[in-house]
């Protein structure tokens, strides 16, 4: 028996010691990878936080690589994770949300959908699994379904300005600007500086031909940003509509000067050039838009007729 026992117990001895230094690896790897994380270090966390989870598959360990791997653009890694951590825990609406979010980035909009479904059984209150579900619906372009979910979100929060504005902006789509404007003002009654939601009003008095207070409203969001692209963009839409090509050059000018690595603003200076005469300055802001965007090249090459006549609206 003395025999038997020193054996086995030295077989039980070498696998408790073999534990001991599994965890210790686990820990030292895991919170490295953390504080890696904390300092911005992915490539080193993402290693750590791996290497970690090959002991052990630890819940937070595992998010916190899931998150590095979106962060640093290997989606389909972090998706592969979130996946799996909704194996495990699939009643957690935080991995549901993050998982949702992940299928968003890849335009997975049914997968998306049926994981905010899947958020929304478990909690019926939970405003960011309306918002998703109605990103999701809005991919699908169920555009109705949209609205829902939106209005849903909204019932749980009545301050969820994203939500409105997401609400909005499918209002538009739909060719319902009044009922997007009515969205837009609860915004700018709770945040009266909000640039998106300027931008949008902007867009919709232009719509109603109420010219001036559309322009107010976009000069607004260049006095509290001028790097604001959207504002500059349809600015220099609502001049070339009201005819006036010379002022939207220079409103595009000021914002090429500005910034001068978007080539929408080249695009679209090209254009007013065009719509003014000027047939060599536009060809130059072409070579420029098309230099920085060459995917663009045989949609404009074989449709210069469509950038020579610009369909009516303001966009």
């Amino acid at each position: 028996m003395g025999l038997f026992s020193s054996l086995f117990g030295s077989k039980n001895s070498d696998i408790s010691q073999q534990e001991k230094q599994d965890k210790k690896n686990f820990e030292i790897l895991k919170y490295d990878g953390i504080r890696a994380r904390n300092m911005h270090q992915y490539a080193y966390a993402i290693k750590c936080l791996k290497e970690a989870t090959a002991i052990k598959e630890d819940v937070e360990t595992m998010e916190y690589l899931a998150n590095a791997y979106v962060t640093t653009g290997e989606i389909e890694e972090g998706r592969k994770l979130y996946t799996r951590l909704s194996e495990i825990e699939p009643e957690n609406c935080k991995i549901l949300l993050a998982l949702a979010n992940v299928c968003f980035l890849q335009e997975d909009y049914t997968c998306m959908d049926q994981t905010c479904k899947k958020i929304i059984t478990l909690d019926d209150k939970n405003q960011a699994g309306y918002y998703l579900a109605a990103k999701a619906a809005k991919g699908l372009k169920d555009f109705l379904q949209t609205i829902v979910m939106l209005t849903k979100a909204i019932s749980c929060n009545e301050d969820f300005i994203e939500a409105y504005l997401l609400r909005a902006e499918t209002l538009m789509e739909m060719g319902q600007a009044k009922e997007a404007l009515k969205d837009i003002d609860v915004i700018l009654s709770k945040d009266e500086s909000n640039e998106d939601a300027l931008v949008v009003k902007g867009e919709i008095e232009a719509q109603f031909d109420h010219i001036e207070e559309g322009l107010a409203c976009l000069e607004q969001v260049i006095s509290l940003n001028p790097f604001n692209v959207k504002a500059y963009l349809l600015k220099g839409n609502i001049l070339l509509k009201q005819k006036k090509a010379e002022e939207a050059i220079n409103s595009f000018d000021e914002a090429i000067e500005l910034i001068p690595n978007n080539a929408e603003l080249y695009k679209e200076r090209g254009r007013a050039k065009l719509l003014k005469g000027d047939e060599k300055g536009s060809i130059e802001d072409m070579k420029k838009y098309i230099e920085m965007n060459p995917e663009a090249e045989n949609q404009l090459s074989g449709n210069y007729n469509n950038f020579e006549q610009p369909k009516t609206g303001i966009y």
